[in-house]
């Protein structure tokens, strides 16, 4: 029995060029998927898509602003030549920004919740609708944050962003359950890629150890099995509406 095999399916992960998408990318292909690298930056997809080959898996990269539906439908149009299915979507890329209250911007704002939000949502319609009409079930995975709930001090817009992401998770799993399309959230904790741990300034990492009972940054790796999990429909065939927490007990942290 093989609760994680993913041999024969296909799986989308937008913004899979990114330090987190890609790592859980690179599990998703070693278990067995074909997996579509979606992103805007060819250069980092390409070496997304030469570590999922060194895992024994295969991929592919495509080219896409994720939030334009027009380019979303492009890319699932190109993924239905190459491999004929979509079983599995990811949705991962992120944008934030550490502005003031009162100092953000209508153009802030709307440039992160498009990012966000709005791609997120358009994904979801196009690969879900696609999931819907073959009639063979599927597994959506959101990329969420511990700002979510509750929201993290500097960080207003991205904390909103993650807020809304939550619920439309929990919308959807309701919504597509009778088609068994899964749809749940992953909530990572602080996983600093090494260039953002140099401008973490002391006192911000003094607070987030404080407030993390395990007390150090997660490695990109440790979102692999959480990934795995929700892409199985072996292993996780009665698991939809679910924000699992992969954050060292942050959520569960208080005074």
């Amino acid at each position: 029995m093989n609760l994680f095999d993913l041999s024969g399916k296909t799986a989308v992960i937008i913004g899979g060029n990114s330090t987190l998408g890609g790592t859980m990318a690179v599990a998703l292909g070693a278990y067995g998927a074909d997996v579509a690298v979606v992103g805007r930056n060819q250069e980092t997809a390409e070496q997304v898509k030469r570590r999922i080959e060194q895992a024994g898996g295969k991929a592919k990269c495509f080219t896409a602003d994720t939030t334009s539906k027009e380019q979303l439908s492009q890319v699932l149009a190109d993924v239905l030549a190459w491999t004929g299915r979509v079983d599995v979507l990811m949705n991962c890329p992120g944008k934030n920004s550490a502005t003031p209250f009162f100092d953000i911007s209508e153009e802030e704002w709307d440039s992160i919740m498009a990012v966000n939000l709005k791609g997120c949502m358009l994904s979801c319609q196009i690969f879900g609708k696609q999931m819907i009409e073959q009639g063979e079930g599927g597994s959506i995975i959101n990329i969420s944050s511990v700002s979510s709930d509750p929201p993290l001090s500097r960080v207003f817009t991205y904390s909103a962003s993650k807020a809304a992401i939550n619920n439309l998770t929990l919308n959807l799993a309701r919504e597509w359950a009778p088609h068994n399309i899964r749809v749940n959230a992953i909530i990572p904790g602080f996983f600093p890629a090494e260039q953002n741990r140099k401008i973490l300034s002391p006192d911000r990492i003094a607070s987030i150890m404080g407030h993390t009972p395990m007390a150090r940054f997660g490695e990109a790796e440790e979102l692999q099995g959480a990934a795995v999990f929700l892409a199985s429909s072996a292993a996780s065939s009665f698991v939809t509406g679910a924000l699992i927490r992969v954050d060292g007990g942050f959520g569960s942290m208080t005074i």
